[in-house]
């Protein structure tokens, strides 16, 4: 179930009710049919969009993640990508490339991957850096040290080859604008 009192939507057009509906559901189906790119034809990339939660459990809060259904501006989405080798031969140190999803924006140093290098971009994937080397324009035209809030999308190199009909995960955390 969505929450739409939430969500806000500007739009002239589409009656508010609709238009709520419809940007969660896109936000969230986006992030979860992306196939980003991949270093290879045959990898497949499954996402998988989860939030927190934190029910009380024999008196203890235990965190549960359950699939993110019901956002709010300011939650925070932990996306898992699947990384599947469904070619023949193994693939050597593949890398996978994912955007930021609309509407979101990129929690610093969320990116993960066990035996990946973790890269970014501010200029709509065309090129990557570490987070400390990238740079943008700021207000006054000069170039500033890039924050989270400017990626547009990630990268991770691993560092191993993936074997056939194996799968790697990776993951990183946005938050809704």
């Amino acid at each position: 179930m969505i929450d739409y009192k939430y969500y806000n939507v500007l739009t002239m057009s589409t009656p508010k009710p609709l238009a709520q509906l419809w940007s969660v559901f896109l936000v969230l189906c986006l992030a979860a049919m992306a196939s980003g790119q991949t270093s290879a034809s045959s990898l497949e990339i499954k996402s998988i969009a989860e939030v927190e939660s934190r029910p009380i459990q024999a008196g203890r809060a235990v965190v549960k993640l359950i699939p993110a259904d019901r956002v709010a501006p300011g939650d925070q989405v932990i996306y898992t990508l699947e990384v599947r080798n469904t070619g023949a031969t193994a693939l050597s140190a593949p890398s996978v490339t994912y955007p930021i999803p609309e509407h979101m924006r990129y929690v610093a140093d969320s990116a993960v991957g066990p035996g990946a290098a973790v890269s970014y971009s501010v200029d709509a994937g065309r090129s990557f850096e570490s987070a400390e080397n990238l740079k943008v324009q700021g207000p006054d035209g000069r170039p500033r040290p890039a924050i989270a809030a400017d990626y547009t999308h990630i990268r991770w190199q691993l560092k191993n080859s993936l074997k056939s009909n194996s799968v790697a995960f990776v993951r990183f955390r946005a938050q809704v604008k």
